[in-house]
């Protein structure tokens, strides 16, 4: 049984199978392959990457097409593999890969060898990176001696330092404790007089506590009096307060019904205005800098929606393409829009859903539902990235759900403190609206 293909060698020929998939007709597509035709040339080769290896092991004609695209691009290459005549400074990983889609005699040797290739190259650069490493070490021993020698200077000089300055302390010691003796002696004397001044004072204090007494009963005689005239003041101003409370009751009912009958909305703006995108139709602008239910539980939807002031986030093409990615994008933003105004108008959540703009040459006019904001990213930026700068506009605590079955968007928006849900949730909630 042949060994799998070198890694290197397994990458290039995925990748120059994921090329022609672009290139083919729609009808020329191979079954298996054609959800993955629409898909970039990096995200084919990364996500439709084991369907392609399988069917070039098992489909000796899109083989055969694969290497033609190769011939195409490498001809003086192929015609000296397939003559079996391989160039000395030839890439053996390319080298290996039209062996592998050709198939010529010997091609099996010829993979052999590019692995060996790889593994000798793989292995002069560990000597490179070990004989390197030794160097740095030798380099830091050299380091760490001669910083270990002046280390050593430096401490002999700062213990000549010390022994000076512990006989300088020695003698401190000395006058200290002689100044000691005097002022132990004069505390003595100091003592005898703060006892004749302790009794002194203590007769003193006991006078002034009598003196206290007579004071405090004054003092609660006048806070009865005065707490007998708040009570009077208060019960004064108990009919004042009833007659300014029904005024304010009076003036928030005639707001609220002058609110009503204009008609006025509850805010101007919200976060999610602020985030730079390009609107449908118009030029890009840009802004300032369900608790224990599982993400593929149904209700898990209905409950997030169903949380005060929700702001839906939708990964726009995330979602056609899980659905309906058969249809053409504007087909598809056309459906995925209807069903949001549905799902709008019946929960009164707040929707926003973003488009990736990489792939138009221009803003597409669409028209969006009521009460759905529709963005598409700007020039240089992904909808992923969009998508975390609405999550980040959000204020701590209000409730966001992210759309998207992403890993990455949904690991984002988790980490952003929103609550990502995967796209067949909203799918099979917009099939029962």
């Amino acid at each position: 049984m042949p060994r799998p293909l070198p890694e290197a060698v397994r990458q290039h020929v995925l990748e120059a199978a994921a090329a022609l998939l672009g290139a083919l007709p729609p009808d020329e597509v191979p079954a298996p392959l054609r959800r993955f035709a629409r898909f970039e040339r990096r995200k084919r080769a990364k996500l439709a990457g084991p369907h392609i290896a399988a069917l070039l092991e098992k489909d000796e004609d899109f083989r055969r097409r694969v290497a033609e695209a190769l011939r195409e691009s490498q001809p003086d290459l192929v015609e000296q593999v397939e003559a079996g005549r391989v160039p000395p400074a030839a890439e053996p990983v390319a080298v290996a890969a039209i062996a592998y889609l050709l198939r010529p005699e010997g091609w099996s040797d010829l993979v052999e060898s590019a692995r060996a290739e790889l593994e000798r190259s793989a292995s002069a650069s560990e000597e490179e990176a070990a004989e390197r490493r030794i160097a740095a070490l030798r380099q830091e021993l050299a380091d760490a001696q001669a910083a270990r020698s002046a280390e050593t200077d430096k401490l002999r000089a700062e213990l000549r330092e010390l022994k000076a300055e512990n006989a300088e302390l020695r003698r401190k010691l000395h006058e200290a404790r002689t100044r000691a003796k005097a002022a132990q002696a004069h505390a003595d004397a100091m003592a005898a007089d703060t006892e004749r001044e302790l009794t002194a004072a203590r007769e003193a204090k006991a006078a002034a506590e009598k003196e206290l007494r007579k004071v405090r009963a004054k003092l609660e005689q006048a806070e009865n009096n005065a707490e007998a005239a708040r009570r009077a003041a208060r019960e004064g101003r108990n009919i004042d307060d009833v007659r300014l409370r029904m005024l304010l009751d009076t003036l928030v009912d005639a707001a609220q019904g002058v609110r009503r009958e204009l008609a006025l909305p509850t805010t101007i703006g919200r976060p999610a205005d602020a985030v730079g995108g390009a609107e449908p139709g118009g030029a890009p602008h840009r802004a300032l800098p369900g608790r224990a239910l599982s993400d593929d539980d149904p209700q898990l939807l209905d409950r997030l929606l169903t949380l005060p002031q929700v702001h839906l986030v939708v990964d726009g093409y995330n979602v056609t393409k899980t659905g309906y990615g058969e249809l053409p994008l504007a087909d598809q933003r056309r459906r995925l829009l209807a069903g949001l105004g549905g799902l709008a108008a019946q929960t009164r959540a707040e929707v926003t859903v973003v488009f990736d703009g990489a792939e138009l040459d221009a803003p597409v006019a669409t028209m969006a539902p009521r009460g759905v904001r529709v963005r598409f990213s700007l020039p240089g930026q992904t909808a992923d990235e969009m998508i975390g700068e609405l999550v980040r506009a959000e204020p701590p605590g209000r409730a966001v759900v992210v759309v998207s079955s992403d890993r990455e968007v949904a690991d984002a928006a988790r980490r952003a403190g929103a609550r990502p849900a995967p796209s067949t949730l909203l799918l099979r909630r917009l099939g029962r609206s």
